[in-house]
């Protein structure tokens, strides 16, 4: 990436953090102007429209932005080779964190934009994303194996749907926020719950 292309790629990410945090403001999308992104992102109204086309562009590039965001936060946890307790609190409370940044409406948005719009290459996206995010778990409950501290009889397809059921419960607006001062015990009873029983444990052994 050359001098320009990186100031141009710094110019679209003040747009892009500017919009998100308005779109987190009492106003939503809805009532989002381009005016008020240019405003607060410092960027002119020409430039957000030649970088993005339209209003409804920019906030699907939002969504993007968020969602890769909060993708290459766990990919940077997985790198950091923690071992598997503490990487598995840093992930929950990678995805609290950022719930906890974002209103209400903006995720009710954002599932409503995956589930109404038809449109083929956001459900790509959140496809893509779903996917990368079983694989990154999938290595993390290896991980757990190897350390012996994921029971051996639960399956990879166990572990995934016991963790989504379980991540997706926390994402439900009116519990992400209750849940944040108990992030630690929440990993914990996660940690307790898929760990090998004192008799399998040394079975394995």
């Amino acid at each position: 990436m050359n001098g320009f292309e990186k100031r141009t790629q710094e110019k679209k990410n003040q747009v892009l953090e500017a919009t998100f945090n308005l779109m987190n403001t009492e106003a939503g999308i809805e009532k989002l102007t381009m005016d008020e992104i240019a405003e607060h992102s410092n960027v002119g109204k020409t430039t957000i429209f030649k970088y993005f086309g339209s209003k409804e562009n920019l906030i699907h590039e939002v969504f993007k932005y968020f969602l890769n965001k909060m993708g290459d936060t766990a990919r940077d946890i997985m790198a950091e080779n923690k071992p598997f307790e503490e990487t598995l609190i840093a992930m929950s409370q990678n995805k609290i964190q950022y719930l906890d940044k974002i209103k209400k409406e903006f995720y009710l948005d954002l599932m409503d934009f995956f589930t109404k719009k038809g449109d083929d290459g956001l459900s790509l996206m959140m496809q893509q994303y779903a996917k990368e995010s079983f694989n990154i778990m999938l290595d993390l409950f290896h991980r757990g194996r190897k350390e012996g501290k994921v029971d051996l009889k639960y399956s990879d397809e166990f572990l995934l749907i016991y963790f989504q059921a379980l991540v997706e419960g926390i994402s439900s607006p009116h519990i992400y926020s209750k849940i944040i001062p108990y992030t630690a015990q929440w990993t914990e009873l996660l940690i307790k719950g898929i760990a090998p029983s004192p008799q399998s444990g040394s079975a394995h052994k």
